[in-house]
């Protein structure tokens, strides 16, 4: 049975905890100021939507199809994305807080993503091909197998990368951050 169609609707402030969204596919919908968190919005479709200033912590998006959504200023805590529709995902993040959040084995190639924190992120095997990470943190971030072939770095802080686990070639980094390739090695840098 195919979902009902909502398109071009904004929704303001509202407690998507106390008052359920219908499942359906939205299309050039504005999220602006809501609450999502523990909500199901599993099989639900998001296409060329907007989620600004929400919480959207734990949210359960088994089969959720996310294309071309912009996430704007907003709590993402403890999201499984790997649990998303693969085929279609792609998103860009900015201003976001994505701790605890597992990008296991999605792909985004050359997305963006600008003033994000990833505390303790999965990345495991996901593909992050030309992905700018500007002004990223990844403080405990785990990348095993991942590709990062391309991606920029080079604003991004405190990510540890084994460079023998993890796809690298012609990835940027900073100079100042380089210790992030070098860790896995025990050696001192001064």
């Amino acid at each position: 049975m195919p979902l009902p169609f909502i398109a071009d609707n904004v929704y303001k402030n509202k407690d998507f905890t106390t008052q359920v969204l219908q499942r359906a596919e939205y299309d050039n919908c504005t999220f602006i100021n809501c609450n999502f968190e523990n909500s199901f919005l599993s099989a639900f479709s998001f296409l060329d939507c907007v989620f600004e200033g929400c919480n959207l912590s734990n949210i359960k998006v088994k089969d959720a199809t996310f294309k071309d959504v912009t996430f704007l200023d907003s709590k993402m805590l403890g999201i499984l994305f790997s649990d998303c529709n693969k085929l279609l995902f792609s998103a860009s993040f900015t201003d976001c807080v994505l701790n605890f959040s597992s990008f296991y084995k999605i792909k985004l190639v050359s997305s963006k993503f600008k003033n994000c924190v990833f505390d303790q992120v999965d990345f495991t095997e996901a593909n992050f091909t030309k992905t700018k990470f500007d002004t990223c943190n990844f403080k405990n971030a785990v990348f095993e197998q991942t590709n990062l072939e391309q991606a920029d770095f080079s604003k991004a802080i405190n990510y540890s990368i084994n460079p023998k686990r993890n796809k690298i070639k012609g990835a940027k980094f900073s100079k100042d951050q380089i210790s992030g390739l070098l860790d896995t090695y025990k050696i001192v840098i001064s």
